[in-house]
């Protein structure tokens, strides 16, 4: 197997504008399972860096006063306690909507004041296509001093409330809005990366490919300009010190860095017709699959991006597809919820149609039997391939807002039974293997040391499981969970169904609104991701 039979190439990324290198090898990635472990790890790495040192971010959301341990620090107090001790702290947060409408811009702008106050520079980005956000989250450490020691964070977590959530599922103390069905502290699962390696170069350059655009801050609102020029807001980014070189090899992961960007004017000139490789990276690697496609996704919820895994699933009769998804929206409202369930009642039923009987789909709860909402973006192709990133599977993330992904190919041949599943020579690979089984034991109630793993290793047999285990816990709910709660924590999913007028409405505003088409025209009329 050649990285590049997994990986995109130069033309298929189809942004000869960036600077990112194709793929980098040489690094070493660690899962983050659930925002308790990675803001206790963000901690340690921010607390360890010096004066003139880079701590670089970019963010959906940021919550000044989210505590990162239960004794904190706040986020606020983190960053700002490392610009004032020299550290050159720059950060994009993206301007958001008003708190009104249930969003976050006032936190960003606090967020933004606490840092300057301490020396740092936080800009509000509006730097996107109408109705769109900036939906990376990445935090960037280096070291010029000491290469060896920088490392970055990208995934699915945000800096903000109800992310610190752990194994356990209680959620977080200081809880977000959000649908009353997960209860007063909403359960939140999650996954990020944890970098080192050469990879760190790429996701640099990415971040100051932003700081650079030219474009003005709020183009594309001018009740905030008008509000930014009475306030004297922070409009123009600062220079940032030059990029150091690319840290040393330091483990056997291959990673690509991949992106969506829209196509929008005035112009990315590091994107000028937007970027779609988080798209096109997908496309490549999941049209490889033979045996097993592992997803875990907040949406999963557009027929175009569905149709990719029902053609799939319709070429190879051998072929399962397994999904977990939140089991209610993030939202309650007549008007709110119906277009936020259209969506993944469409995508479902496509791929079922197209799977009859191996497409398997997932919601999750904790052992209090409250949904845990599914924030993660993890995809897993036959143990082999694996991305974790900050977009979801649907039209909007893959052609419209801002997103990041990396994608992994470890060098390291998994050993454990069968070594390769596909049967075509590709193996299965340590850590795309290590993730999906890190997952699943939490999910199963499994032993975390791997001693229960013997039925979860061939697909057949972990579909088998997965599937018995989740059949097992809707029949305790069905008989009024009468008797010994079953182990797990999957029930088997179950869309909404809306009636026909319900959709006459909510379809075109799902359309429309909630997963819009950040392609140019030329691309649409083509189908062209």
């Amino acid at each position: 197997m050649s990285t590049v039979d997994w990986f995109l190439s130069a033309s298929q990324r189809g942004n000869k504008a960036s600077k990112l290198p194709l793929w980098s090898d040489g690094n070493l990635v660690v899962p983050r399972v659930h925002g308790a472990g990675y803001f206790d790890r963000l901690v340690t790495a921010v607390q360890a860096l010096d004066a003139g040192d880079h701590l670089f971010f970019t963010d959906w959301r940021g919550d000044p006063d989210e505590r990162l341990r239960a004794d904190g620090p706040t986020v606020g107090e983190l960053f700002s306690s490392a610009a004032r001790r020299g550290v050159i702290v720059k950060g994009l947060i993206w301007r958001s909507h008003s708190d009104k409408m249930g969003y976050s811009e006032e936190e960003g702008r606090h967020l933004g004041d606490e840092v300057e106050y301490a020396g740092g520079e936080v800009l509000l980005d509006q730097r996107v296509r109408r109705a769109g956000s900036h939906h990376q989250k990445l935090v960037v450490l280096r070291h010029p001093r000491q290469p060896q020691r920088d490392v970055a964070f990208a995934g699915g977590i945000d800096l903000c409330h109800g992310r610190r959530d752990d194994a356990e599922h209680d959620g977080d103390p200081q809880p977000p809005p959000m649908s009353k069905k997960y209860g007063p502290r909403p359960p939140w699962h999650d996954v990020q990366l944890e970098l080192h390696g050469p990879v760190i170069g790429a996701l640099d350059t990415t971040f100051r490919e932003r700081w650079f655009d030219p474009t003005s801050l709020d183009s594309h609102d001018p009740v905030a300009w008008v509000r930014d020029k009475l306030s004297r807001a922070d409009l123009s980014a600062d220079p940032l010190p030059d990029q150091p070189p690319d840290p040393p090899a330091c483990g056997p992961h291959a990673v690509q860095v991949r992106r969506t960007y829209p196509a929008i004017r005035p112009r990315y000139d590091f994107a000028p017709l937007g970027e779609r490789s988080v798209a096109r990276g997908y496309i490549k690697a999941v049209r490889r699959a033979r045996r097993l496609i592992y997803l875990e996704d907040q949406y999963m919820w557009s027929t175009q991006v569905a149709k990719l895994f029902a053609d799939t699933l319709r070429r190879n009769r051998d072929l399962h597809l397994v999904v977990v998804v939140p089991r209610y929206p993030d939202v309650d409202g007549r008007l709110a919820l119906p277009p936020n369930q259209v969506g993944r009642a469409e995508a479902i039923a496509l791929c079922q149609q197209a799977g009859r009987g191996r497409v398997h789909v997932y919601d999750v709860e904790n052992h209090a039997s409250t949904p845990v909402y599914v924030h993660a973006k993890v995809c897993i192709v036959d143990d082999i391939w694996a991305s974790v990133g900050s977009d979801n599977f649907n039209r909007r993330s893959w052609t419209h807002d801002s997103e990041l992904s990396c994608s992994v190919l470890d060098s390291t041949l998994d050993e454990r039974l069968p070594k390769d599943p596909t049967g075509e020579g590709d193996r299965a690979r340590t850590f795309a293997r290590d993730l999906r089984l890190t997952l699943w034991r939490e999910h199963l109630d499994r032993a975390l040391d791997g001693s229960q793993d013997d039925d979860l290793l061939d697909p057949e047999s972990a579909v088998a499981a997965i599937s018995a285990s989740a059949e097992a816990m809707e029949k305790w709910h069905r008989r009024g969970r009468a008797g010994t709660r079953p182990p797990g924590r999957l029930r088997p999913h179950q869309p909404e169904k809306l009636g026909l007028r319900t959709r006459l409405w909510a379809v075109p505003i799902y359309r429309m609104v909630y997963d819009p088409d950040g392609r140019s025209w030329r691309d649409k009329l083509r189908r062209r991701w």
